[in-house]
């Protein structure tokens, strides 16, 4: 059966907006980023993730900066040897460690 003409409208209409909606808040979150990294909120993103990389058996794959109840918390996804990806939260501003899921392995000194 086909779809309702103003169905299919809307869905076109919805998916040419979607790609322009997204940019401008993406600019916002990079705009916050960066005023919280020169104001002394947060500890730049290259520092934190030489740390990891050095405590953790893994490489650094994807991250987010997401602000949640007034904190910075940056989120790493890693990719060990064995293929199963593991995640930290971490706190932005101290560097530490504030949660863990999956197969989390520290690296042998």
């Amino acid at each position: 059966m086909p779809l309702p003409r103003r169905l299919l409208a809307f869905g076109a209409l919805f998916a040419a907006a979607s790609p322009a909606a997204a940019q401008p808040r993406r600019e916002r979150d990079h705009e916050r980023a960066r005023a919280a990294l020169e104001n002394g909120e947060i500890r730049p993103l290259s520092a934190l993730l030489a740390e990891i990389e050095a405590r953790y058996d893994g490489r650094v794959i994807e991250t987010e900066l997401e602000r949640d109840d007034g904190r910075w918390i940056y989120e790493f996804k890693l990719l060990p040897p064995s293929g199963r990806i593991f995640e930290l939260e971490v706190d932005a501003a101290t560097g530490a460690v504030i949660e863990t899921k999956g197969p989390v392995r520290l690296r042998a000194r």
